[in-house]
């Protein structure tokens, strides 16, 4: 007979069994694990500003798109998730479509960065990558992909460089930071962000994580590791486990400037939808956003819910807007096999559009 909870003496001996097994088969398949790495994707360097590097990723067959694609991750992690492994690549499946990929690798702060400030990121590194793929094309401007907040950074440049962005495409990118179901925007709304950057310098990156991690705590501190069992006799899924773990917490600590503007301007001061976001002596205005614009936002997404992204339609100055949801959360649309099919086909569809 069934307790109430639904398990009986024998289910649970019957759990405890194959629990054990996993576990004697983890001892066999931990042995053949071999270090794990992420970048899948050969790639070469094409610029450099310092700590900031401009890589164009090489595929198995030339380009046949002619302007380049431009991608711009957060600072807050490697920018690799979108090539964490070959069936894992949003960057290997847009090379196989044709386009030609370039990506904005932000480094490593050190204390020598402290005062880089947000104009620094978006005018001098983003525009720096930006000019230097306009001269190598020979195109007046380029197509760019900016990815949750490499996307508000990359809506401040093309709001500030309307002419140098031909097409531009946001991913998972928050736009309206006051929406009641941002758990972050929350936490960060009142907080002293100048004497936390006073005294901290720059922001550590053991810092930032344990703040993500706690906005799905259940999740991300317990289940997923209970969940590590079921998979200790698969050597592949080990490693795959293995290759996100690392990606998660091989992060740069940020740039203390950078973060005090950013967290005033946008979290506190929600600036693109109330005004206020100044990069060095100007404002940005999203209104002078003019060139196609393609919104890409999941609908699962606990960092940056839809309501956040889809913002955007309603503040741009284009008449040239197209929104792509995607059912996943704000990891799963780089990793997950539906994304490996839908994320690069939309890109590419869209693009190729306006490309001809």
């Amino acid at each position: 007979m069934n307790a109430p909870l639904n398990f009986t003496a024998e289910s649970l001996a019957q759990e405890a069994m194959q629990f054990q097994a996993k576990l004697r088969a983890g001892l066999d398949t931990l042995r053949q694990v071999e270090d794990v790495d992420y970048g899948a994707t050969g790639k070469e360097e094409v610029w450099r500003d310092g700590r900031v590097v401009l890589y164009r990723f090489r595929g198995d067959k030339a380009p046949t798109a002619k302007v380049p694609l431009l991608i711009a991750y957060a600072l807050v992690n490697r920018p690799y998730m979108t090539d964490l492994q070959a069936d894992k690549s949003i960057v290997r499946g847009l090379l196989e479509r044709g386009e030609d990929v370039y990506i904005l690798d932000w480094g490593y702060p050190d204390r020598s960065d402290r005062y880089l400030e947000l104009e620094d990121y978006i005018q001098r590194f983003l525009g720096g990558a930006v000019d230097h793929l306009r001269q190598a094309s020979g195109h007046d401007a380029i197509n760019l992909l900016g990815i949750c907040q490499g996307g508000a950074f990359s809506l401040c440049y093309a709001a500030l460089n309307p002419d140098k962005v031909r097409n531009l495409i946001t991913m998972v990118t928050p736009v309206d930071f006051h929406t009641d179901d941002n758990m972050l925007s929350h936490w960060t709304r009142n907080i002293d962000v100048d004497q936390f950057v006073d005294t901290l310098g720059n922001v550590p990156a053991d810092l930032m994580n344990w703040c993500y991690l706690t906005l799905k705590p259940w999740r991300l501190f317990v289940q997923k590791y209970v969940g590590l069992v079921d998979i200790l006799d698969n050597k592949q899924a080990i490693e795959d486990f293995l290759r996100m773990e690392k990606w998660i917490f091989d992060s740069p600590d940020l740039a203390g400037e950078a973060f005090r503007q950013f967290i005033k301007m946008f979290y506190q001061g929600n600036g693109f939808v109330n005004g206020g976001v100044r990069i060095g002596e100007r404002e940005v205005d999203l209104a002078d956003i003019t060139m196609p614009v393609l919104n890409i936002y999941a609908l699962q997404d606990h960092l940056v819910p839809p309501a956040a992204s889809q913002a955007l339609g309603g503040l741009i100055g284009t008449t040239d807007y197209t929104e792509h949801s995607f059912r996943g959360g704000h990891i799963g649309i780089y990793v997950s096999s539906r994304a490996q099919r839908e994320v690069p086909d939309s890109i590419r569809d869209w693009l190729r559009e306006r490309d001809r």
